[in-house]
């Protein structure tokens, strides 16, 4: 149970809210809505380049997609370029793809001065290893659930 604020941090919580800018909260879902759906857009137009001219299958263009899409991520993330992005168009930049692309490359780009080993490669799986394990446990989880309907 928390802890009931002192008289002084109410007041000084109710001076903060009175300084505090207002965020353009309808601007902002607009831009997020824009931005997310460009990546998804560009995403869409990838795949169909990939069917058309390369002779992949729908379900075979899915992973030089979802690999490309990664790499421009990456690419964009050390090149400064998807942070201007995401500090502009704020939630329409976390796409899954590319927004968990642009996070392990952040942390391990963080991380670079600690060198690439003990540095970039431990870092940048602090942030992957969280999202795969709870990954493999939601699928378990849903692969049981459906397991007992389908007995039943």
């Amino acid at each position: 149970m928390a802890k009931p604020a002192l008289p002084e941090a109410r007041a000084y919580q109710a001076l903060a809210r009175t300084r505090e800018i207002p965020r353009p909260i309808g601007l902002n879902v607009v831009r997020a809505f824009v931005v997310g759906g460009m990546i998804s857009v560009l995403g869409q137009m990838l795949m169909w380049m990939y069917e058309n001219f390369f002779g992949f299958t729908e379900k075979g263009a899915n992973n030089p997609t979802v690999a490309t899409l990664v790499f421009l991520s990456v690419l964009l993330t050390g090149l400064g370029v998807y942070d201007r992005i995401a500090q502009w168009a704020g939630a329409g930049t976390i796409v899954p793809i590319t927004g968990f692309a642009n996070t392990m490359a952040s942390s391990a780009l963080d991380a670079k001065a600690e060198g690439y080993v003990l540095g970039v490669g431990a870092n940048m799986f602090k942030v992957a290893g969280p999202v795969i394990v709870f990954g493999t446990v939601a699928a378990f989880v849903v692969a049981l659930v459906k397991t007992i309907f389908t007995v039943l």
